[in-house]
Formats: structure tokens, C-alpha cells, sequence
């Protein structure tokens, strides 16, 4: 069975045999929101909607203005110089909040080598030599992520999600064109409220989620103030690290 014919079968196992999102998961080896994108793709587009997407960039590299070359570069250097994240991701929010047209982040890395803005890390050590880190109750800890898609007439989506690191439940997961610190808070109260407060959380350096990279040394965003608020523990990830966020990192793949 080709990877297109499986992506039918997978939709219309839920659309029309009346599995459950969990059940189709289980039944064809693939993850939940595999399964849920498959859905909500054949509901709005019909089969063509289901076939693989490309996985092309989205921007060609020739394509790429000067300014905004010049700009990625100014931006890596302006956020090396403050001690904050200066990753593709963390540029390319900026450049959309400047109004340029922002380029895929494969492009944004291929500029700041070019730069000679990366330095060289050494062999990765093997993932076997990492020790395993489970919470051991639920409420435990959450881990906490914002990811991005692109739907099928181009728009880009925020997806953010929190996971329970214990039993791997999935607490909530909510799109946005652009998250920011308040609408984090405004979740977090949301889930407080429904499950209570857990022990401890752990996220990305995103800045929705810590101010400890900006300018402003010392200083706390909204999330921070709540996570005192209720007296929990917050706990981040080292940048350029995204393994210590294992489990979301691993439920964001199809």
C-alpha cells in the first residue's frame, strides 16, 4: 500500500467506519495527530487533501532579498550580543514581527553559515548515553511546547500543547496565528483549573515561556509570574537542546 492509499484508508477508518482517533492510531501504527491532520484534511479537501504534501521549502534561497539576508545576519549578531536564543526559529519570529517576508528556517541556517555565524559542534553524543527522565506521578511535571503548521491555502499556525510527562495525556492542544505570553497564562490558568496545578513544568528558552534571554536581566514574563504565582517549579531546557523535551518534541512528529 502506497503512503497516499494508507492516508485514505487511515481518514476513512474515522470518517466513515467510526474508529476513534486513538483507534485508527493503534490500528495503522501512527500517531494521534497523524490521525487527527489525515481527518481534518479529508473533511475540508476530499482525497487530494490526504495525498503527501511537499516536502519542498517553502522559500527558495536565491530568492531571498538582500535585506532580509542582511537583516537575519544583523538579528543573530543583536541576539548573540544579549545572551538570548538566536536560532532560525526565534529569527524568524522576529523578521514577521518587522514585516519582512520571512524565509523557511532551513534558508535562515544556510545565511548564518554562509555568515560564518555557526560554529561547528562537536559529534553528538549516541542517545543511548542519556539518562531517562520520567515523572513519577501524574501533575508531576508538564511539558510544554510551541510548534507551527502550514495549512492547505498557505496560512501559518502556531500549535501550542502541554503533555503530562508521566502518562504522556495530552492536557490540551490549541492553534493561534501567533501565541503570546498572556494567551499562554490564559491556557495555564485553564488547565489549573481543570487538573490542578502541577509540581513542576518544562519547556523551550521561547520567550512565551521565560524572559531569563532578554534584555532585561532579572526580569519575568507572564508564565513566570504564574508558575510563582502557585508556587511551581519551572524547569527549561538549554538552548539548542531540544532532547531534554523528549516526549513533545517526539509526539510533534507525524
Amino acid at each position: 500500500m502506497s503512503s497516499a492509499q494508507k492516508n485514505l484508508v487511515i481518514a476513512r477508518a474515522v470518517m466513515d467506519q467510526g474508529l476513534t482517533i486513538a483507534q485508527a492510531a493503534a490500528k495503522f501504527g501512527v500517531s494521534r495527530q497523524w490521525v487527527h491532520q489525515l481527518v481534518q484534511r479529508y473533511r475540508t479537501g476530499g482525497v487530494a487533501a490526504v495525498l503527501p504534501q511537499s516536502k519542498a521549502p517553502k522559500s527558495q534561497p536565491r530568492l531571498t532579498s538582500p535585506a532580509v539576508r542582511e537583516r537575519v545576519i544583523a538579528l543573530r549578531q543583536a541576539l548573540v550580543a544579549d545572551g538570548a536564543d538566536a536560532g532560525p526559529e526565534t529569527i524568524a519570529w522576529h523578521l514577521e514581527r518587522e514585516g519582512f517576508q520571512v524565509p523557511s528556517t532551513s534558508t535562515i541556517r544556510r545565511i548564518l553559515h554562509q555568515a560564518g555565524l555557526v560554529t561547528p559542534q562537536p559529534k553528538k553524543r549516541p542517545k543511548s548515553s542519556y539518562l531517562r527522565f520520567q515523572a513519577e506521578l501524574p501533575n508531576g511535571c508538564w511539558q510544554a511546547d510551541i510548534t507551527y503548521w502550514f495549512l492547505a491555502d498557505g496560512t501559518r499556525v502556531e500549535i501550542l500543547d502541554f503533555l503530562d510527562d508521566h502518562s504522556r495525556f495530552l492536557l490540551t492542544i490549541q492553534t493561534s496565528t501567533l501565541w503570546t505570553s498572556a494567551d499562554v497564562v490564559s491556557v495555564m490558568d485553564q488547565l489549573i483549573a481543570t487538573y490542578g496545578p502541577p509540581a513542576a513544568t518544562l519547556t523551550d528558552n521561547g520567550i512565551v515561556f521565560t524572559a531569563r534571554f532578554t534584555a532585561r536581566p532579572g526580569a519575568k514574563n507572564g508564565f513566570e509570574k504564574r508558575l510563582a504565582a502557585h508556587q511551581i517549579q519551572q524547569r527549561n531546557g538549554a538552548p539548542g537542546h531540544p532532547q531534554t523535551q523528549d516526549k513533545i518534541e517526539r509526539f510533534h512528529q507525524p
